[in-house]
Parts: structure tokens; sequence; C-alpha cells
């Protein structure tokens, strides 16, 4: 196939780059796209060296496939000429997601809305939220087996959501502090380094932060569930890699953990941790599995089930989503 990613020098398009490698995708040809800093640099897959180039006029000409893992206002601006051009898109950002006319898609848990022959028309699909990718997972397994009533959930994110250059700023701001000088913040709007900030996005008149409005909106409608009570507080702490998340749920039914563990074991990229000292964030860095620990029963009601979530925010967040439905698309 003929491939152009955009946002091929940030790092979840970086992290796509090596997922195609490693999966072996049939890449016929690489088209990889950035902001003009980035133009002219090259960008090394499939054993060539690929110059990277910025977005103009019929750029998407002849391109199959393109991953869109840039900015809103690119994804706004550049998807439609894409998918113009007669390219599938699988698109990142914001933008479509709350679109009726646009799937929202984690494959474990809605990827039969791939097998709808009109989105042979529209061409276009939507990845989640990182967090959401990660929460919805579980979260559908829940409303199977016991139905779901009511989500509260806290997310503790790595500096990577917020780009390379919030990594790169993580890591100066720590040598900072060890040497007890100050520190700059340019990346993320506040020091990151020795903090933690409950606050990721712009806040808007309800009081929640655009990061958690994304979370509780995405999901109802990945679950297909429009009134489903759910609140997000989405805090960023000072670790390069790995989102993590705090989640207690209320369901309709009486909750029996080892029947929910039982049918977590049978999804795809899901890992049930038994041993609670093994659940860290650490743990599933760099990796493609959900992982799934601190399970247990809320004390006060028979209804109620506390549990912690990790995931590698640029590959299942991100990029392996991304890959996962292209996946199932060629299947199709």
């Amino acid at each position: 196939m003929r491939i152009a990613i955009v946002g091929s020098t940030g790092a979840v398009g970086l992290e796509m780059i090596k997922i195609l490698e490693a999966k072996s995708f049939p890449v016929t040809s690489l088209k990889c796209f950035s902001s003009p800093r980035s133009e002219g640099k090259f960008l090394k897959a499939f054993g060539k060296n690929h110059i990277v180039q910025v977005l103009k006029p019929d750029c998407f000409k002849d391109i199959d496939l393109c991953f869109f893992d840039a900015s809103d206002e690119v994804s706004k601006e550049w998807v439609p000429h894409a998918i113009e051009s007669g390219a599938w898109v699988v698109d990142n950002s914001s933008v479509f997601r709350l679109s009726q006319a646009v799937p929202l898609i984690v494959p474990e848990v809605n990827g039969e809305l791939l097998d709808d022959p009109e989105l042979r028309q529209t061409k276009l699909i939507s990845g989640p939220n990182c967090t959401t990718v990660q929460l919805v997972v579980p979260l559908k397994i829940i409303d199977q087996e016991f139905g779901l009533k009511k989500v509260v959930v806290s997310t503790y994110q790595s500096v990577s959501g917020a780009g390379t250059l919030a990594v790169s700023e993580l890591k100066n701001q720590t040598e900072d502090w060890v040497k007890d000088r100050p520190s700059r913040n340019d990346a993320l709007p506040y020091v990151i380094a020795n903090n933690c900030v409950p606050k990721i996005g712009s806040i808007g008149k309800n009081g929640f932060t655009s990061e958690e409005m994304k979370i509780m909106e995405e999901t109802k409608k990945i679950l297909g569930l429009p009134n489903l009570q759910i609140t997000a507080t989405a805090a960023r702490i000072p670790i390069e890699r790995g989102h993590s998340e705090s989640v207690s749920v209320e369901c309709i039914n009486e909750v029996n953990i080892d029947q929910w563990k039982k049918a977590l074991r049978k999804i795809g990229g899901i890992r049930v941790i038994d041993d609670d000292s093994q659940v860290q964030a650490s743990f599933s860095a760099h990796g493609d599995k959900v992982d799934i620990g601190r399970v247990r029963l809320d004390p006060y009601s028979k209804y109620g089930l506390l549990f912690w979530v990790i995931s590698d925010n640029l590959r299942k967040g991100a990029a392996l989503n991304a890959f996962q439905i292209t996946e199932r698309l060629l299947k199709k």
C-alpha cells in the first residue's frame, strides 16, 4: 500500500513507523509529512531514507492510506484534501471524533462498525483520546457482564502525551531541580518536574477541562451509552511515558470479580495482573497491552467495582490503535 503519515516526526508519528515496520505492513511507498521546521530532514523506515515534506495541494495524490497524528488545526484543514484525493484516513485528532458521520473506533470494543459498507463513502475513521482508549476496553466488559451505570475516573498522564518537546522539557527540568537552579517551561504551561498538575487543557464553564470532556463524551459514543453517568479528572505527572487511571464504577447488577476477570482474559490486548505489587506504570511502557490491576469490590456496595488501568499512551493509546483499525479494514 502507498502510505502517508502526517506528523511523522512527532512522538506518535515515529511510533507509527516503528509499528508498521515491526508488523511487516505491506508498504510499497511512504510519504512523511511534518511542520516546516522539520522539512528536508530524513526519516529511516523500511530500509530507506524518506525525506520529510510539508503539506501542499495535491500532496496526497496516489496515496491509499493516510495516518494523521498532528494538531487539530492540521487535521481540520488537510483531512478533507486526503479524502478528496481518494485516500482512506485514520485521524487521531479530536476534530471528527464526535461527528455522527465518523466512527470513533477502538477495535476490541466497537470494531464491528468498520464492517459498515457506507464507510467506503466517507473513508474516514477517528481514533479516540489516548486515555479513552485504555478506559473503554474494561468498561465494555463490565457493561456486558453486569450493566454499567456510573463511572468516575481519574487519569495520571505522562508528559509524552503533550509531545516530544514536553519529554525533553521534563528531562531538562529534572536536571535543573537536582542542581537547584530555576527551570523554564515552553512545551507545557507549567513546570512539571517534581510536580503534579490536575489540569490538562482549558477549563470550561462547567469546571471540567477539555481533556476531561474528551474522556467523558468519547466514552459514551464508543460504548453506545449516551446516558452513561461519567465524570473525569485529568492530571499531568512527571513521568515520560505511560498513562494510568484509577476507575470506580457502579453497576446495574451485583459484581463478581472472578467472572469479570475471566471475561477480560478472553479479550485480545488485555493483561489482568493479579499480583498488585506488579501494577506500575513502567510495567506497560513500550508494550501493546492494556494492563488492569488493583481490582477490588466497593466495601459499601455490592454493585461497586474499583480498579487501576495502565497503557502505553503512544502505542495502544494512539499509533497501535490506528494500526489495528487499518488491520481490520484490510481484512474486510
